[in-house]
């Protein structure tokens, strides 16, 4: 089977915006090592700054999290379940959102659903300054997740 460029980009423009629909999400957080310890972004501020960025397609290839451990946890098969769905819900018309290095910070469902489907390529919208985290040296168990939002951006649920 011959690798397809990313399904319906041509039917948008590259410049629409990140996540238009309304829908109910679960609260997220992008974490990384920081210089105090695990610095965490609120998913919806992220959404909410790139939507002014030019949307690109990116190599499937060139994300790095493909080849690297990523989630910390150790994953039970009722774990990796919750990804699968997860994957299977994701909608590759939204583009990830990368840091100024090109790591994911959103989106590694629409990444993992792109290379299942064996896309080349996938919608991403990347910042040139990261933004300032939203926690610096926290806990992800202390951080907020019982309230779902409502928000524009239609990402995996």
């Amino acid at each position: 089977m011959r690798p397809r460029r990313l399904a319906g980009v041509g039917a948008r423009p590259l410049n629409f915006t990140v996540r238009p629909h309304a829908k109910r999400m679960r609260k997220q957080y992008h974490f990384r090592p920081g210089a105090t310890g695990l610095s965490a972004w609120d998913v919806d501020r992220l959404v909410a700054l790139a939507k002014h960025l030019q949307p690109q397609l990116v190599p499937v290839t060139a994300i790095r999290e493909l080849d690297e451990p990523y989630w910390g946890e150790s994953l039970t098969p009722r774990h990796v379940a919750e990804h699968a769905r997860l994957i299977a819900e994701a909608d590759l018309v939204y583009p990830v959102i990368l840091s100024s290095d090109g790591r994911v910070m959103d989106g590694l469902h629409r990444v993992l659903k792109a290379l299942m489907r064996g896309e080349t390529h996938i919608l991403a919208v990347r910042f040139a300054v990261d933004p300032k985290p939203d926690f610096e040296g926290v806990n992800p168990d202390d951080l907020p997740y019982e309230e779902e939002t409502d928000t524009n951006d239609p990402r995996e649920v």
